[in-house]
C-alpha cells in the first residue's frame, strides 16, 4: 500500500463594522476597507448587487453609490450600475436571479480579486453570496445587511445558500465575507413586521447562551415595539457579537452534526415551506422557539415560570405563537405537509444524527438526539390554546 497524506490550515479574517451613512462621501469606511487589502491592479473592481426593496425604500441609493464610487475612484472601480434583484425568500428559489448575478460577474469582468458587494436582506445576501462563492471558485464578498434579521444574524455569518428541490438552503457554501458593513439608517424604513422579525434571532441566541441578554430584551420590549433605534442598535450589536463568538469558538464550517445556533429552526424551516414563505424567517423562528421551549418545559427541563417568561416575551413583541400549518397532518409525522417531517429534513441537512437544541434553563442550551412526538403534539396544542387566548384578549380590549 502507498499513501500520500496532507494536512493544512486556512486562516480566515473578517470584521463587522457598525456605521451610518455608508454611501455618503464623508464616510470613508467602504473605501478604507477596500484600500486596506493590497491590490496590484489599481482600483478594486466592484459589482454592487442591490435588493430592489431596499432601492425602493431608498430611491437615491443607486445614485449615492455611483457618486460615492466616483468620489473614491482611486480605490473603487464600479463595474456598471448596481444590479437590482428582488428581495425576500423568492430570490433564493429563482435560478433566473442566480443566473443574472453570475452573468453580471462574467460580463463585467469580475475576477477572484474583485468584489461583489451585496446590499439587502438576508435572502439577497444568501443568494448573491452563493453566486460569488461559485464564480471563479470564489469572488471576494462584502455584505451590507439592511434588515434587523440580517444585521444581527445571517449577515455576520460564514454561510451562503440557495433553496432547491423545495428545501430551504439545500445548496450553499461556507464562504466568509471580506467584511460586513452594518448601516443602521437602513433600518429606519423597515415595515413593523420586518423590524420585529429579526428580534427572534436575538431571543434565540440569548436563550441558549446569555441569560442577561434575554433579561435585557425583556426589559427593552416596550422600546423595541416603539421602534427606538438606539435600543435596537444595542440589541443588534450584542446579538451579532454572540453569533460571531460562536462561529470563532465552535465549528464554523459545521463539520459535525451540532448546530446550536439553529435553536428553534427545525420547525421554522418547515413552516416557511408549508406557508409558501408567507411567514418571514424571523416569524417562523419565533414559533419554532416557542415550540421547542414548550417542549423543554413538558420534558421537565425548564420550570413553568421560565416557559411563561419566554412565551410572554415572544407574544409581547407581537409574534404569533401558532399558525394553522403547525397543526396540519399531525397524525402522519412523515407526511410532507406535517411540520414533524421537518425533523427528518433537519437530520438530512445536518448530515448525521439528529441533533436538536433545547433548554436546561434560560441562557443554557442542551443538545438532544431524539424528540418525543407525543410531547411535540402536546406542545403544539398548548401553543394553539395560547394563541387563541391572546386573540380573545385582544378582541375584548378592542371592544
Amino acid at each position: 500500500m502507498s499513501l500520500i497524506e496532507q494536512s493544512f490550515a486556512v486562516q480566515y479574517h473578517y470584521r463587522t463594522y457598525f456605521t451610518e451613512g455608508l454611501f455618503q462621501p464623508q464616510n470613508p469606511l467602504l473605501s478604507d476597507v477596500l484600500a486596506a487589502i493590497p491590490s496590484q491592479n489599481g482600483p478594486r473592481k466592484c459589482l454592487f448587487v442591490l435588493d430592489s426593496g431596499v432601492a425602493e425604500a431608498h430611491p437615491s441609493l443607486s445614485g449615492d453609490i455611483a457618486h460615492y464610487t466616483a468620489h473614491f475612484a482611486e480605490v473603487i472601480d464600479q463595474r456598471g450600475d448596481a444590479l437590482l434583484v428582488p428581495g425576500g425568500e423568492a430570490c433564493k428559489n429563482d435560478t433566473a436571479q442566480l443566473n443574472r448575478v453570475l452573468t453580471a460577474i462574467h460580463e463585467r469582468g469580475i475576477c477572484r480579486h474583485s468584489y461583489v458587494i451585496a446590499i439587502g436582506g438576508g435572502a439577497v445576501l444568501d443568494m448573491v453570496g452563493f453566486a460569488a462563492a461559485i464564480a471563479h471558485r470564489g469572488v471576494r464578498l462584502i455584505r451590507v445587511p439592511t434588515t434587523v434579521l440580517a444585521q444581527n444574524d445571517s449577515g455576520v455569518g460564514v454561510k451562503t445558500s440557495f433553496n432547491f428541490f423545495g428545501k430551504k438552503n439545500f445548496l450553499g457554501t461556507f464562504q466568509p465575507p471580506v467584511a460586513v458593513l452594518n448601516d443602521w439608517q437602513f433600518l429606519t424604513t423597515l415595515s413593523d413586521r420586518d423590524w420585529r422579525s429579526g428580534i427572534a434571532e436575538a431571543i434565540k441566541v440569548a436563550l441558549i447562551q446569555d441569560k442577561a441578554f434575554f433579561d435585557q430584551i425583556v426589559h427593552d420590549c416596550g422600546q423595541l415595539n416603539a421602534r427606538d433605534l438606539p435600543t435596537m442598535n444595542r440589541q443588534i450589536y450584542r446579538c451579532a457579537q454572540l453569533h460571531i463568538q460562536h462561529i470563532a469558538n465552535r465549528d464554523p464550517f459545521e463539520s459535525g452534526s451540532s448546530r446550536p445556533l439553529d435553536f428553534g429552526h427545525w420547525a421554522a424551516h418547515k413552516l416557511e415551506q408549508l406557508t409558501h414563505h408567507q411567514l418571514r424567517h424571523g416569524e417562523a423562528v419565533a414559533i419554532g422557539i416557542a415550540l421547542d421551549v414548550t417542549y423543554s418545559w413538558l420534558a421537565g427541563r425548564i420550570a413553568g415560570a421560565e416557559w411563561r417568561q419566554v412565551i410572554d416575551l415572544i407574544s409581547g413583541l407581537g409574534f404569533e405563537l401558532f399558525v394553522p400549518e403547525l397543526a396540519q397532518q399531525l397524525a402522519q409525522p412523515d407526511h410532507p405537509d406535517c411540520v414533524l417531517s421537518g425533523l427528518q429534513e433537519f437530520r438530512e441537512h445536518l448530515g448525521g444524527q439528529l441533533t436538536i437544541m433545547l433548554l436546561d434553563k434560560l441562557g443554557q442550551g442542551v443538545e438532544v438526539h431524539e424528540m418525543d412526538l407525543v410531547l411535540l403534539r402536546r406542545a403544539i396544542a398548548i401553543l394553539q390554546t395560547e394563541q387563541a387566548a391572546l386573540r380573545q384578549s385582544s378582541l375584548l380590549i378592542e371592544a
